[in-house]
């Protein structure tokens, strides 16, 4: 479902981007923070936070939730990966400076989550939200179903 042909180098993108931004910020991008980014970026699939700590466990068996937690945190606020509401998930962000008008197809099947862009379809929350007198903070739109590849 993903158009990434070698994940090796968006994962290697990812990270690239995730220091030079933390960089520009003046923020720090700690070894934790870049392992729980990597461990994120395995797959163009959701990772749970408890599936995380088990493989933060193979590298450190002292990790704990709350470090989890934490570095999830740190990259959710800097955009380096988004929380799938809808699975109580997370996955990597290929592009951490436009998260304007996104929204992400889940294969079920697969469990691979691609993010799409499209104006139009933040314009139509926003204009239907608005005729309800609703002020939304956040928009994010989940679409499951299945993929080419796996129908």
């Amino acid at each position: 479902m993903n158009p990434c042909k070698n994940h090796k180098a968006c994962t290697n993108e990812a990270l690239k981007n995730a220091e030079e931004i933390c960089k520009k910020k003046g923020v720090k991008l700690t070894k934790l923070r870049e392992t729980v980014l990597r461990l994120v970026w395995k797959s163009h699939g959701y990772v749970k936070a408890y599936d995380l700590l088990e493989d933060l466990k193979k590298i450190d068996n002292s990790a704990k939730p709350p470090t989890v937690y934490r570095s999830l945190d740190f990259l959710l606020e800097h955009g380096f990966i988004h929380k799938i509401q809808s699975l109580n998930a997370y996955v990597g962000c290929g592009h951490p400076n436009t998260h304007d008008n996104c929204y992400f197809l889940i294969c079920n099947e697969c469990q691979n989550i691609e993010e799409h862009c499209s104006k139009n379809i933040n314009d139509i929350v926003t204009n239907t939200s608005e005729k309800i007198n609703f002020l939304p903070n956040k928009i994010t739109l989940e679409i499951s179903g299945t993929c080419k590849e796996c129908s």
